[in-house]
């Protein structure tokens, strides 16, 4: 897949993270993601939860701003996005696991429940309809996270399902 291409994919990622549709990726989008999240499953901002979820939030926007806010304007254009995220994190997935790690972490704990066993297909589903994706393909994605069919999602599976689906080549929607 050229260059161009693999930009227009990365470019059709960038409104997952604008979570309020202004152009722009910004603090207030991870924010609204967290509190969505914890309104889903009924989790309190102040609960340890909560507050890790919030913490994750502030410690991946801050790592999606030093790969791409490349004006200092403390928001990511598309265009800075698809730089980026081109430039950046193409050639390194393990650096956006990296920066992904620590909301993901603590989104997986709110998901896993207050028994802490781990996140279910149906559980992982709710997470993506959250942010954004269509439910009946977020059912099917997270269906197929469970990749060893024991009912579970590991925090593994999640983090590198989310790291290959923002830097690398592939469909617009959602892949595992």
């Amino acid at each position: 897949m050229d260059s161009a291409e693999y930009e227009r994919k990365t470019a059709a990622r960038f409104a997952s993270f604008d979570q309020d549709g202004n152009g722009y990726i910004d603090r207030e989008d991870f924010s609204a993601a967290a509190a969505a999240l914890l309104a889903e499953f009924g989790t309190t901002a102040r609960c340890d939860k909560g507050q890790a979820l919030y913490v994750g939030a502030e410690a991946f926007w801050q790592g999606m701003a030093g790969i791409a806010d490349v004006d200092g304007d403390q928001r990511v254009s598309r265009e800075e996005f698809v730089t980026g995220a081109v430039k950046r994190l193409r050639d390194n997935p393990q650096r956006f696991a990296e920066i992904a790690r620590p909301f993901l972490h603590a989104a997986i704990a709110v998901a896993a429940g207050d028994d802490g066993t781990g996140v279910t297909p149906q559980a992982a589903g709710r997470v993506l309809r959250v942010l954004g994706v269509p439910e009946e393909k977020a059912r099917a994605v997270a269906t197929a996270l469970d990749a060893d069919g024991d009912g579970l999602i590991s925090e593994d599976e999640i983090l590198t399902a989310f790291a290959a689906y923002y830097t690398t080549p592939g469909p617009d929607e959602p892949q595992v």
